[in-house]
């Protein structure tokens, strides 16, 4: 997940739908214009809050204040240890450069700029909680998670640290990148050996830059014995790369360290109610209404209970169970479920009272939904 001022990070904001693309700062120019923000950001003037001026403050209350001026900060919170994990990992290969982390409106680390930044609402639990309403999950929400994605931001970090993609041996490893926009789409192959499979959606196939950063990852993952996990795979020889280019780094310091202004990367001088509506756009989708005559079909019964109270009682266990198999966001198949309802109440649907195969037969048409949308389609970018 990396990101200039026009380029994404990670992969973590995808949409249901025939193309899947990356939010990649939700082109930051026109989000600090349209919110008046300068480079000097002066029109930020308002006090930072103590957190017990917001923490006990009702949703509503909440999202009408600036990310930017909730004081926020690192120290003495649940990831500060985690991120001093990420260090010790490091350490442990001889590798002496610890990425500065700093905190943003998502996780990224910024084009050139080897520093880490994660997302504001994992620094306190009422941010937390706002998450979970607001989108369903707290993307890295637990500790395991957490270090998933701070690997893979380090991936980022050293190779603009010591600028390892300028090497000729990692672009024929790799292939090549340079630090404009990558390309909005990509296709994935779900059973290719060429790639790691560190996070979701088969990120590493996404570009050069992702598919090193995922290596990493996995290369720098304690008690995981990746020679084993991925014997007789292609993905071996990026593994064993990236060993040895680290074992050429240890005890060297980063060549390359530009300064830079964490408030020109932060994008935090935006209302909650503004981030969040933003965010959940990214998440939504427009369906075509092909599914009309599949509904007919699984609740084709004359009588009985309405299809809709059916979906809805049954809502949580699906959208989890889809959500689990096939990587897609609780938002976007929790949304899906919504229009589903929706129709089929509009349809004047119904299902027979002890019909024992229709829990069966309604979890494989969601799980069909979302699949053809991610493998006949195309992926949106994230970050």
């Amino acid at each position: 997940m990396t990101r200039a001022q026009s380029r994404s990070s990670c992969s973590s904001i995808r949409v249901l739908g025939e193309e899947v693309e990356y939010s990649d700062g939700l082109r930051r120019a026109e989000v600090s214009k349209s919110e008046g923000v300068t480079e000097s950001r002066t029109v930020d003037t308002v006090r930072e809050m103590d957190v017990a001026d917001w923490a006990s403050l009702s949703d509503q209350d909440l999202l009408e204040h600036r990310i930017s001026t909730l004081g926020l900060r690192l120290e003495a919170t649940a990831v500060e240890p985690l991120i001093q994990q990420l260090y010790a990992e490091l350490t442990a290969h001889g590798l002496v450069f610890h990425p500065p982390t700093h905190i943003g409106d998502e996780w990224f680390v910024p084009i050139g700029i080897p520093a880490i930044f994660v997302p504001f609402f994992l620094v306190h639990d009422r941010l937390r909680a706002l998450e979970r309403t607001m989108m369903l999950e707290v993307e890295g929400g637990t500790p395991e998670w957490f270090m998933k994605l701070m690997r893979h931001e380090a991936g980022h970090a050293y190779s603009y640290a010591y600028q390892l993609q300028r090497k000729k041996k990692w672009q024929q490893i790799f292939g090549q990148t340079s630090d404009e926009e990558t390309p909005n789409f990509y296709r994935p192959r779900p059973f290719s050996r060429s790639y790691v499979m560190h996070l979701e959606d088969w990120y590493a196939q996404s570009h050069p830059d992702e598919d090193f950063a995922e290596t990493f990852a996995v290369w720098l993952t304690p008690g995981l014995d990746w020679r084993k996990r991925y014997a007789g795979w292609r993905a071996l020889q990026k593994l064993e790369y990236v060993d040895e280019l680290m074992k050429s780094l240890t005890g060297k310091p980063p060549p390359h360290l530009p300064e830079y202004r964490v408030a020109d990367y932060d994008f935090l001088n935006v209302k909650l109610k503004t981030y969040y509506a933003r965010k959940r756009k990214l998440y939504a989708d427009t369906y075509p209404d092909f599914y009309d005559a599949d509904l007919r079909q699984l609740f084709a019964a004359p009588a009985g209970i309405k299809a809709s109270s059916y979906l809805r009682q049954r809502r949580r266990r699906l959208m989890n169970s889809v959500c689990q198999w096939t990587n897609e966001k609780k938002f976007s198949v929790n949304r899906l479920l919504t229009r589903l309802i929706e129709r089929s109440d509009q349809l004047g649907l119904h299902v027979h009272n002890d019909d024992p195969q229709q829990d069966f037969r309604v979890s494989a048409f969601i799980t069909t939904l979302v699949m053809n949308y991610l493998f006949t389609g195309k992926f949106k970018r994230t970050k």
